[in-house]
């Protein structure tokens, strides 16, 4: 089974489109949609989702676990840093952690716009587990580990997809530990149909000790936590404070505020966004904390100071 590791790719230096909602942290703040039919749960959280729909959607997540896309039907796209990816009918996408991801998704015209897929949201504990379990040894590290990926899903996955459906009749009923069971049981058929699969799951990314710039420049629209940030850089969590502070001599929560800060700065003076708009496009996730710490770093309120950078270059004012 071969893995199509880029499904796509836009030209080299097109920047991200920005966004002018919420970033949702995901599974946390996936919130439930008309057309989803339903979440099981393990330890509080939704692990696997099953969404059945027909309007076509478009948003941006960041993942706190491991995520494996199943689509039965229709059409899924994600654009993460430079590259985008399409998994289409019958095919999985597996997505590393830490990730902030742009999405599209739709129906096909020939399977009359259904989209029909499944998210499986797996952590490293669930992940430790399933190891313990199989008797799994150690996989040496491999070199081309890789952000995201596509494979086809076999006809195993398939008929395990199908078998998952009538727990959604009432997810609330469905026992945990039958979760968690459903889940060691996915992991196995993914070890016995695709064993590089297997070894995404496994491996964090490789990184390069002296990426700390690079990894905040990516980073800081997202709603990363520190913990995200070091697993990033390839560093545990105590090194990347030490080595961070060495760098930019200040912490780094507070180096981010301030770099969002600037951007949010260079929004209100060079776009239209609103306000709102700006404050959610630089991850900030509510608009009176953002307006708080803007004026206290210029000065101003957001609103104000595009009012008063406008008059002063003689701007008409369109709004706020």
């Amino acid at each position: 089974m071969e893995t199509r590791a880029i499904a796509g790719t836009r030209k080299a230096g097109t920047p991200m489109t920005m966004r002018s909602s919420k970033m949702v942290k995901a599974p946390q703040d996936l919130a439930p949609s008309p057309d989803q039919k339903g979440s099981l749960k393990l330890d509080g959280m939704s692990v696997i989702k099953f969404c059945f729909y027909t309007q076509g959607r478009k948003g941006t997540f960041f993942l706190q676990d491991h995520l494996l896309l199943i689509v039965k039907s229709g059409v899924y796209t994600l654009r993460f840093s430079d590259q985008e990816y399409t998994v289409r009918s019958n095919e999985m996408m597996f997505i590393h952690k830490s990730a902030g991801v742009e999405y599209e998704k739709t129906g096909e015209p020939d399977s009359d716009y259904i989209l029909d897929y499944m998210m499986f949201f797996l952590n490293e504990k669930i992940v430790d587990e399933f190891l313990k379990f199989a008797g799994f040894n150690p996989i040496h590290p491999m070199n081309d580990v890789v952000p995201i990926a596509v494979y086809p899903m076999n006809a195993r996955i398939g008929s395990y997809i199908e078998s998952l459906k009538p727990y959604f009749e009432s997810p609330d009923e469905v026992k945990e530990g039958l979760v968690r069971v459903k889940l060691m049981e996915l992991l196995f058929h993914i070890t016995d149909s695709n064993d590089r699969l297997l070894h995404q799951i496994m491996q964090p990314i490789s990184k390069d000790r002296g990426s700390i710039a690079k990894i905040m420049e990516e980073n800081f629209l997202n709603p990363v936590s520190l913990n995200d940030l070091a697993y990033l850089s390839g560093r545990s969590l105590a090194t990347f404070k030490r080595d961070f502070q060495a760098l930019y001599n200040t912490p780094p929560l507070k180096w981010v505020r301030n770099r969002r800060l600037d951007k949010a700065k260079e929004l209100l003076a060079e776009t239209e966004l609103s306000v709102t708009n700006v404050c959610f496009s630089t991850g900030f996730e509510n608009i009176a904390h953002f307006s708080k710490v803007f004026k206290e770093r210029f000065g101003l309120p957001p609103s104000e100071f595009r009012q008063q950078l406008r008059l002063k270059l003689k701007i008409p004012l369109r709004g706020n």
